[in-house]
């Protein structure tokens, strides 16, 4: 691999969309020992979007088939396009000899996310899976409270992952097509299951409530999941494009004291503005006014509890973690284990809202 000998590693990036472009191309280019190498896609305006970001050395393809012709000068396979492809093109890339780091969710299944974990397995190569929210700025700080000890025992975790979009945009992602694995139980459920396993561990049991609320939407837009998690922690989690006033984000309560905090990491909205790590201002802070409080008895809104300094987001220490995986051995930051985990909690909600029953795992 080249990386092993001090050059960069060079990563070949599949989809210039939403996630390829925003996301994924940023932070690599950001990440000391990754460059980005090649961008796969068609599209003329993508390309020169990409171009003028990154430079006239970029490479592009047509396909990922034409990446894995030249699977030696590539060291890194990132797959950021729709999710009815992640599947195929991550068997192709690890069948090729190649690293993967697949967007969530990795699959539409459990089962395949284990076939594919098994084969990286079998070719001992690394597959990850971008689950960018452990690195929000609120899921790190609650963290640090639930592991010093300053809610004491938690009892109920929510978390909400609330839009207002009154007006379904379309796409892929609001297809009411099976295969093309819409719906926000599997865009932004994938975020707040994840969350919830990692801090509390694995589910006991799972219900769902699931709604197509506006007019001419295709698939869910309105969903709730409750998990039992084995260590006794509930967890409500509330994904929607149809909240007309936000809730907090986190919302935790533990038998010595309870953590609100609203509003979202403001990580996503500077990548989309064109802001990046490692730039003149601090990376992934938020000013004290959106501080969440920690605190019992009283609301946080009407001058209940102390004001918790928001520990920064960390969104590139996600391609740190990779590349300090492929060059040194180091732990892969997000397994596919841990993602088949969270889908079989997707997988059960979904049977829950649709059949009205508690699924045990």
């Amino acid at each position: 691999m080249t990386g092993m000998t001090g050059t960069p590693l060079r990563v070949g990036l599949v989809g210039y969309g939403l996630a390829g472009s925003v996301f994924h191309a940023p932070l690599i280019a950001s990440t000391e020992g990754l460059t980005l190498d090649t961008v796969v896609t068609s599209n003329p305006e993508r390309q020169e979007q990409a171009r003028a970001e990154f430079g006239d050395g970029l490479r592009f393809a047509a396909t990922p088939d034409d990446l894995w012709a030249r699977a030696d000068e590539l060291d890194l396979i990132v797959i950021a396009s729709p999710n009815k492809t992640h599947v195929p093109i991550a068997t192709a890339a690890l069948k090729a000899g190649l690293p993967v780091v697949v967007d969530k969710p990795i699959a539409g299944t459990a089962a395949e996310a284990r076939e594919l974990a098994a084969l990286a397995d079998e070719r001992g190569l690394l597959l990850s899976v971008f689950q960018n929210r452990r690195w929000d700025n609120d899921f790190l700080t609650l963290r640090g409270l639930i592991a010093d000890g300053e809610l004491g025992d938690v009892w109920r975790f929510e978390s909400r992952f609330e839009r207002w979009r009154p007006q379904p945009k379309g796409g892929w992602r609001e297809s009411g097509d099976p295969a093309e694995i819409g719906g926000l139980l599997y865009d932004l459920g994938s975020h707040v299951v994840d969350q919830a396993l990692v801090l509390f561990g694995p589910a006991a049991s799972v219900y769902a409530e699931s709604d197509i609320r506006r007019p001419g939407a295709a698939t869910d837009d309105d969903t709730f999941i409750a998990i039992t998690h084995t260590s006794g922690v509930r967890s409500h989690l509330y994904v929607s494009a149809t909240t007309a006033q936000l809730g907090p984000r986190f919302r935790v309560l533990g038998s010595q004291a309870g953590y609100v905090k609203y509003g979202l990491d403001p990580q996503e909205a500077d990548l989309r503005e064109g802001k990046r790590p490692g730039g003149t201002s601090e990376w992934g802070v938020e000013p004290q006014s959106l501080w969440g409080h920690v605190g019992s008895g009283e609301s946080p809104l009407t001058g209940g509890g102390r004001p918790q300094p928001t520990v920064p987001g960390a969104y590139p220490a996600y391609y740190a973690a990779v590349a300090a995986a492929l060059r040194d051995g180091a732990p892969n930051p997000v397994t596919a284990h841990e993602a088949a985990a969270a889908l079989d909690v997707l997988e059960a909600a979904r049977r829950s809202a649709h059949e009205g029953v508690v699924v045990s795992l």
